[in-house]
């Protein structure tokens, strides 16, 4: 082989190791390319599988938290819920919520209102927390929500949607509204029994002083039977001294003949006014027995009402026992009412007369109340042959059909706040009934009121008192 033959061979050769050179380091490359890539596949394969993993796990979060959650794109359909939302919804599922709106909710109602929230706190980028809503369920009912907004928003700051949170209030507010009432019943009460504890501390002052009135009037009552046993013997001796000196003065012509002596008469006679006191004496006598006696129905009148604690059945007047509790009260009715009587002269029964005198005082009492300006007291009596019955009417504003049902209850009245503990009447239809009796009353608003004692005319043993 010549020289020229073997460097063309040898050229030929470098050529060839030159282009598996090259192959190779293509082929490295290729590989290099296809091993990165395939690192890049695995890489990719991982991050999705972890993005769904993380995605899964937070709506499983979602779904724990003891709140409604949903989130709506621009347009506010929504892009996602929490299972308990969806339900709230009617759906079976929260992907059946993907891509509705409210309109298409059992809520839609409501729609108008939730939508315009949504746009606001968009509109705003201002979260609005913690405010109460209604929201028609899928049973029909509606409820009420305590509801939080707060605008979505991406790395460039721009808003892509509305996060809202919510909880069912209804019960709590139920509850709430309960304790409100509650409250202002227990207030109410309180108030009735703080008023009741004053009554009752009221009425053991009354008894206290209606035992030192008792007292008194037994002491008083001495003094003024002396003082008009007296007065009637002075209005007896000044008409004796009267008729003496009425004969002495027709015998002053006896003493013609001695004018010194009638000069002096006459004077003694001009001095004191005589003819005067002659003619007014014995009216200040009678004017001063007239007033003995009127203290004395007073005392009387006292006497009989202060026994008020007494557990002591006996035979009473109860037409008497009217009279008494007019004279007792007559100083507050006698400017606003006129008594009417129509007493039918009614048998004394046995009873206890003090606390039925108490009944009395509380009806009239309450009649003279009840009128307004100018009316009428009637008080009436009846019988027949096994019971009697007494009437207290007046003309005032009457009592509504609802609150006459309600008028014996234990702290109901209709007065105004602080005017009245509603134990006055619950009191006397005890006592009543203690007799063996019966309360009854009957109205016409705008007309007045009539209240009804009737009661045995024989007393009716109970089984304590046999």
């Amino acid at each position: 082989m010549s020289t020229d033959e073997l460097a063309l061979l040898r050229r030929q050769l470098e050529r060839e190791r030159a282009a598996r050179k090259q192959a190779e380091a293509l082929l490295d490359e290729k590989l290099s390319e296809l091993t990165i890539a395939k690192q890049r596949f695995s890489e990719g394969k991982l991050a999705e599988t972890a993005i769904a993993e993380s995605r899964e796990l937070l709506l499983k979060i979602i779904d724990t938290v003891p709140a409604r959650v949903f989130w709506k794109d621009p347009d506010l359909r929504f892009l996602g819920c929490n299972t308990a939302f969806a339900k709230d919804a009617g759906m079976s599922s929260r992907d059946d919520m993907i891509g509705k709106d409210d309109y298409q909710m059992v809520w839609a109602e409501q729609a108008d209102f939730y939508r315009a929230d949504d746009r606001e706190v968009m509109a705003s980028g201002t979260p609005r927390l913690h405010f109460e809503e209604q929201q028609t369920t899928a049973s029909g009912e509606t409820v009420w929500l305590r509801t939080s907004k707060i605008p979505l928003v991406n790395d460039a700051n721009e808003t892509f949607g509305v996060l809202g949170v919510y909880e069912d209030i209804t019960e709590y507010r139920r509850i709430e509204a309960d304790n409100r009432v509650h409250v202002a019943e227990l207030t109410a009460l309180n108030g009735m029994l703080i008023e009741a504890q004053n009554q009752m501390l009221r009425s053991v002052k009354m008894a206290s002083v209606g035992r030192l009135a008792a007292g008194l009037a037994h002491e008083i009552d001495n003094p003024f039977a002396f003082i008009s046993s007296n007065l009637e013997a002075l209005k007896g001796q000044v008409t004796d001294l009267l008729s003496v000196l009425e004969a002495y003065e027709k015998a002053e012509p006896a003493l013609a003949g001695h004018a010194d002596f009638l000069t002096a008469i006459e004077q003694a006679k001009s001095t004191m006014n005589f003819s005067f006191v002659q003619r007014d004496i014995l009216n200040l006598i009678s004017e001063s027995l007239d007033g003995v006696q009127r203290a004395k129905k007073i005392v009387a009148t006292l006497k009989d009402f202060s026994r008020v604690d007494t557990a002591e059945w006996q035979l009473a007047n109860l037409e008497k026992g009217l009279e008494s509790t007019l004279n007792i009260v007559w100083s507050e009715i006698k400017y606003k009412a006129k008594i009417k009587k129509d007493y039918a002269g009614i048998p004394e029964i046995e009873c206890l007369a003090p606390q039925l005198n108490q009944v009395f005082l509380n009806l009239v009492v309450n009649a003279a109340q009840a009128i307004d300006e100018r009316g009428v007291i009637i008080l009436r009596t009846g019988f027949d042959e096994h019971e009697v019955w007494v009437e207290v009417g007046d003309t005032g504003k009457g009592i509504e059909s609802e609150d006459l049902e309600r008028i014996f209850e234990p702290f109901f009245t209709t007065k105004p706040t602080g005017k009245g503990t509603g134990l006055g009447l619950s009191l006397a239809n005890n006592i009543v009934r203690r007799h063996g009796g019966r309360l009854e009353a009957r109205s016409k608003p705008g007309k007045g009121s009539v209240f009804r004692i009737t009661l045995p005319r024989h007393r009716l043993m109970n089984k304590d008192e046999s």
